[in-house]
């Protein structure tokens, strides 16, 4: 059994709820709305920074040095979707360290 590498299992499981996350938003596009699309629309918010007064919103985390100032901030919205896409990128990278 090889080794997994820690970068290739965070790779995949990033890659899939990206892919996931995106293509539920491509449904709730699509569906009508009701039950359906609102369970395909609903979504959290994962991020890190300090909250920005001024703009409610925003999480950044900023560096003043006098000179140079930096803003650092991300979030990442997961719905059902990029749940179920995060699970198939498992999926995958078990079926593909099983067989090469």
């Amino acid at each position: 059994m090889r080794k997994r590498s820690i970068g290739i299992l965070i790779l995949f499981l990033f890659l899939g709820a990206i892919i996931g996350s995106a293509l539920g938003e491509v449904i709730a596009l699509i569906l009508p709305d009701g039950v359906v699309k609102e369970f395909f629309t609903r979504s959290v918010m994962i991020g890190f920074g300090l909250e920005e007064e001024d703009k409610g919103d925003a999480n950044l985390l900023k560096i003043h040095l006098g000179f140079i100032n930096f803003a650092f901030g991300f979030n990442f919205k997961l719905n059902v979707i990029g749940v179920v896409g995060i699970a198939f990128a498992a999926y995958l990278l078990r079926w593909y360290h099983q067989r090469y």
